[in-house]
């Protein structure tokens, strides 16, 4: 996998159903403490709501994930929630719907149906992105050098994550897994350059 799907901005949708009100919010995030962070956001905006339910998935092979029913009947909201994030394909993405009881009982297809419901709106308000699966490097070079480093670094789409530029210089870069074999012949060719 070379390529992955996620959001950059967060968004809020509402969906009603037979009194019912559902506000569901997306966010992009990286960790299970951002997942944590904003799961605590929104229990402070909305004190009173009887359930906060949530799904999420995490980094580009997907495999860290969960799906929260908070006190709704077993597998009636948070997967219909996750099911929207992988209907689409995206990773790095939460998703928080809350619930006001209406008065009326919904029943398992009800709610299943209006997390899902919410969960598609609020992510149809958000552009998926796609962004490129990277190899992580740290590379170590004389400030001479600098131009030379830069160049293959714009040239072959890499990310900078962290740089210190003094008469010493270090950089960690992300590297698309589609360049990666090219921009490390490019950048062993620099001489006087640590890659690690």
């Amino acid at each position: 996998m070379e390529i992955y799907f996620t959001i950059e901005k967060t968004a809020k949708a509402e969906f009603k159903d037979r009194g019912s009100k559902f506000l569901a919010y997306a966010w992009p995030v990286k960790t299970v403490e951002q997942v944590k962070e904003c799961l605590q956001e929104v229990k402070k905006e909305h004190p009173k709501a009887t359930h906060h339910c949530f799904g999420y998935r995490l980094g580009t092979d997907g495999l860290q994930f969960r799906a929260s029913d908070d006190g709704e009947p077993s597998g009636t909201a948070g997967k219909p929630i996750l099911g929207q994030i992988d209907s689409k394909q995206l990773t790095d993405t939460l998703v928080v719907v809350v619930r006001y009881f209406g008065g009326t009982l919904l029943g398992a297809p009800g709610l299943i149906n209006a997390y899902k419901m919410s969960a598609a709106m609020v992510l149809q308000l958000i552009p998926a992105v796609q962004k490129n699966v990277e190899v992580k490097y740290h590379l170590s070079f004389d400030y001479t050098i600098l131009n030379d480093v830069m160049m293959v670094v714009k040239q072959q789409n890499c990310t900078i994550y962290a740089q210190e530029l003094q008469l010493f210089c270090s950089m960690d870069i992300g590297v698309p897994k589609a360049a990666k074999e090219l921009a490390l012949l490019k950048l062993q060719d620099i001489h006087g350059l640590e890659i690690k």
